[in-house]
């Protein structure tokens, strides 16, 4: 997949859909299978056309985005779907301005070169999202675009929505996620200096700093990971919470005990992968209590594992 921000350098005639395609989930991917099928047909490449921050992050100062994905990550994600080429729109105050009409006849048709246009079902774009997809086949017609709209989705695909895989993540559901996602959530950050607490009952983890505030970050409690340093995989259990047994009103915490690991990482990039919800976040009366029961989830999460 090529990756454009110039539109200056653009040549190719492609059939294209448009979005923001946070998570690039289920959902997505049947959308670009059908353009896929579409393009085809008509003998064109195909083109995603996507963001690089999220429109409502620009346009409301106060929105705090809950991402699924980072942008690199979004753009690796659909680099897997075998798409030919994705534009980047820088999307600004000024470019928020711009009409479906404009945008149709004059970035799409002209900038872009993009001959056929899938839309989403329910999917508006251009100033204040007034117009839906009759106004764009008008449009399209008027500058040789021809523009077709996916069908909805049955109800029991309901579940391949950005929205509704957040709200799996906020519940724990990481399993869940993973099915709707097509691959395992992450998060990514550097390992950070911690209180060392955890060496001293043979649980020594590893503090995460996120590199993204964005993203979504699941429920607290414990999970089975994987955990990848460099280009090593390790299996692992990961603790997200404020660390009830140990400090009152302490902050929100994301630690990762690595199994059968001893090296110093302080400083290094680590990613998690989230598997399966193990438990809650748990307040134990003492640090020998807290000792047992990670041993059982340490446990828990090979057998999950193997």
């Amino acid at each position: 997949m090529k990756i454009i921000y110039d539109f200056s350098l653009i040549e190719v005639i492609t059939a294209a859909t448009i979005g923001f395609f946070d998570g690039v989930h289920l959902g997505h991917r049947y959308i670009i299978k059908r353009l896929k099928e579409y393009a085809e047909e008509s003998k064109l490449r195909t083109a995603v056309i996507t963001f690089f921050s999220h429109p409502r992050k620009i346009l409301q100062k106060d929105y705090q985005p809950f991402l699924l994905n980072t942008f690199e990550e979004k753009i690796r994600q659909l680099s897997f779907t075998g798409i030919d080429y994705c534009y980047i729109i820088d999307f600004t105050r000024e470019f928020s301005k711009t009409t479906a009409q404009d945008f149709i006849q004059q970035v799409l048709h002209k900038q872009l070169r993009v001959k056929e246009l899938l839309v989403g079902y329910d999917h508006r774009f251009g100033k204040e999202r007034i117009y839906g997809y009759e106004q764009y086949v008008k449009y399209g017609k008027s500058c040789g675009i021809k523009v077709r709209q996916i069908e909805k989705l049955p109800e029991k695909d309901i579940h391949n929505s950005s929205t509704f895989i957040r709200q799996l993540l906020m519940e724990g559901e990481v399993k869940k996620a993973a099915s709707s996602l097509s691959y395992y959530y992450s998060l990514e950050g550097e390992v950070i200096q911690g209180n060392r607490l955890g060496r001293t009952i043979g649980f020594p983890t590893a503090n995460i700093s996120l590199n993204n505030k964005e993203k979504v970050i699941p429920c607290e409690g414990v999970y089975a990971t994987y955990v990848f340093l460099k280009e090593e995989k390790h299996i692992g259990m990961t603790y997200i919470g404020k660390r009830p047994t140990v400090a009152l009103c302490g902050e929100k915490r994301i630690e990762v005990n690595i199994f059968d690991f001893s090296k110093d990482i302080y400083g290094e990039r680590i990613q998690i992968e989230f598997l399966l919800f193990i438990r809650p976040d748990i307040h134990f009366h003492s640090l020998q209590e807290l000792q047992k029961q990670l041993e059982k989830d340490k446990i828990k999460v090979k057998n999950v594992i193997q």
